[in-house]
């Protein structure tokens, strides 16, 4: 396909070109692109698409579907691969889509010990000239914004691989794997070339889930899960949604029997997995105001922290059967698609967010991508293990907070929700351990294994979930 505009042309083109030098070969950076997850890594956060078909690889004749959410009415866009060439390049041709053309040639070139992909896109807008004086530097602007994400993102991401490169690739079962961060860990791992096993409810569905459980009544074969080389179980109710009594009971037996379930499972197999990476989270600490807390802190004696230490206990017989655990402290993870940040970025958006009580109270905060990386540190390190507080260096108040993502978004921050309007609305337990609860939390375990942040500091992991 050539790519030479045609000057004679009575439509407006526009062309974009955007280069980036990698660590890897290039046959591992179009090994990456190819893998299952590649289209789900490369996906904005803040972009509202939804993959309508599972996607099928960059052979030629293969095509992408997705809905866009970008305006009142969901569009569709089709794309078809074309020009595959191994190594060297292929092309995403709009079959159906909001451009009256489309044309994105990813290009990959060796460069000494490492490797260049090259995204040249030449697109047209509809409605000709008025299109392009009416969107033209918006779609410009967007195209900057998305492929500085995506350039960024794919170096991260294939440089925390690239440290392991000599490791044996691993067969990973993951529970939750389709929930906000489930649904990234599993594109991670696939496109570093591991495989994911899912684990979850329902009938076995290709790509969605792989074995099949039901915690509440004790089923899971074991006979699914021989072979397997490691587990990373995040499996549980949200905290989120109203505290009634029966969902209080579910945010703590779903984690503590499926948690008990798994391990008991794990234990009884004939070859076990080397390593179980078992959620848990920051509330362990419970409340604990200006206090800095690390994984010798004792843990707090409020309704969370009560959870978190049955929840930790219940993977007792893994570890008793010889298989090493991590406990997967969990801090407040900044992702624009699920958790705190998709709550709150709207708000401060519409120029109504702000302060939360008195904004005093220490927030621990991780970007979702150091969260997967952790995760991926935690599975390939042998030496961690116990429990292991997945937040970034220093911690930030909720004032602190506030004030950056205003200042990243453009918008004032002058809003304030009262304690008491708070637990008006969430119940005044919700309230208190969640959106209130003060927690320093220090990463002892990451810093003292040598693990690398990509996102250490609040501001820097905002912009780039958020686009800004």
């Amino acid at each position: 396909m050539d790519d030479r505009r045609d000057e004679t042309s009575s439509e407006a083109h526009g062309e974009f070109v955007r280069r980036v030098h990698t660590p890897v070969s290039v046959e591992e950076l179009f090994a990456w692109h190819e893998r299952p997850g590649a289209f789900q890594r490369l996906s904005p956060p803040w972009e509202d698409m939804e993959l309508l078909v599972p996607h099928e690889g960059i052979h030629d004749g293969a095509r992408v579907t997705v809905r866009m959410h970008t305006g009142p009415v969901p569009s569709t866009w089709r794309i078809e691969h074309r020009d595959y060439v191994a190594n060297r390049q292929f092309r995403d041709v709009q079959l159906e889509g909001p451009f009256d053309e489309w044309v994105h040639t990813h290009r990959f070139e060796a460069d000494g010990r490492g490797s260049v992909l090259e995204d040249h896109i030449r697109y047209a807008l509809p409605l000709g000239v008025v299109g392009e004086m009416a969107a033209g530097w918006f779609t410009r602007d967007t195209l900057d914004r998305v492929f500085t994400y995506r350039h960024r993102l794919l170096v991260n991401d294939l440089a925390r691989h690239a440290a392991y490169a000599e490791r044996p690739r691993l067969r990973i079962a993951i529970t939750g794997a389709s929930g906000f961060i489930g649904t990234q860990l599993s594109a991670f791992l696939t496109t570093g070339g591991h495989e994911v096993v899912r684990i979850g409810r329902g009938d076995v569905r290709p790509g969605v889930v792989d074995v099949a459980w039901n915690p509440e009544r004790g089923q899971l074969d074991p006979r699914a899960l021989e072979g397997i080389d490691a587990v990373v179980h995040l499996a549980g109710a949200s905290i989120a949604d109203r505290w009634t009594k029966a969902h209080r009971e579910a945010i703590r037996s779903s984690r503590v029997e499926g948690t008990s379930l798994l391990a008991h499972t794990l234990a009884q197999l004939d070859r076990k997995p080397a390593v179980l990476l078992s959620g848990s989270a920051i509330g362990y600490y419970g409340d604990r105001r200006d206090e800095v807390l690390d994984e010798s802190s004792v843990p707090g004696d409020d309704y969370l922290a009560q959870t978190a230490v049955l929840w930790e206990g219940a993977t007792a017989p893994a570890e008793r059967a010889g298989i090493r655990v991590v406990h997967l402290r969990t801090g407040i993870v900044q992702g624009a698609r699920g958790g705190a940040l998709a709550k709150l970025a709207p708000l401060f958006r519409w120029g109504v967010g702000g302060k939360l009580g008195d904004g005093s109270q220490w927030m621990s905060p991780i970007a979702l991508s150091d969260h997967m990386a952790a995760v991926h540190f935690c599975l390939m390190e042998g030496a961690v293990r116990g429990p292991v507080n997945l937040v970034i260096p220093e911690a930030v108040t909720n004032d602190e907070y506030t004030r950056v993502m205003g200042e990243v978004l453009h918008r004032p921050t002058l809003a304030t929700a009262p304690a008491f309007a708070l637990r008006m609305v969430l119940g005044a337990e919700m309230a208190d351990l969640t959106v209130l609860a003060s927690q320093r939390v220090r990463p002892g375990v990451l810093e003292r294994a040598g693990f690398r942040w990509d996102f250490p500091e609040l501001e820097g992991m905002l912009r780039f979930e958020l686009g800004a």
